[in-house]
């Protein structure tokens, strides 16, 4: 019996919980479970911006239970070459790709999932900023504000 594969492709840039739910559901779906991890070359061609190296998102990717295989993503055009390299059964992705990938139909089952609420890389980042742009005085006095609270407690 053929086994069953599945594939998906992401940035998995700062590594989060709707990641790992994904990759968690995808490989239930299947006998073996291939992410594409884009390059940063690929990503910067996507104007994309990612705090974490290639190299260490693929190795993050690759130590998940249920990952059996990461290969790069270089380009947008490749994903037929992979469908058919790897012979996959199912191209996977989040929903907000819904109807993109369409033309994949012909040579795998396309599946749109959805994505784990109030969590995703974009959402961390504007997170990030904000605090980044929190002046360093008033993090220190909430920390001094805590500390007087926690004796207060004592």
């Amino acid at each position: 019996m053929k086994k069953k594969t599945i594939i998906t492709y992401g940035t998995f840039d700062m590594f989060h919980i709707g990641h790992l739910r994904l990759l968690q559901r995808l490989s239930k779906l299947g006998d073996e479970l291939i992410v594409a991890v884009s390059t940063d070359e690929f990503n910067k061609q996507k104007n994309k911006t990612v705090l974490i190296p290639f190299e260490q998102r693929a190795e993050i990717v690759a130590n998940i239970k249920g990952v059996d295989k990461v290969i790069p993503e270089y380009c947008w055009e490749q994903k037929i070459d992979d469908i058919k390299k790897y012979e996959v059964d199912i191209f996977a992705i989040g929903k907000d790709w819904e109807g993109k990938f369409d033309f994949l139909k012909p040579y795998c089952e396309v599946l749109y999932l959805e994505r784990t609420k109030e969590i995703s890389t974009t959402q961390l980042k504007k997170s990030l900023t904000r605090f980044l742009s929190i002046p360093k005085e008033d993090i220190l006095n909430a920390f001094k504000v805590i500390e007087a609270l926690k004796k207060d407690f004592e």
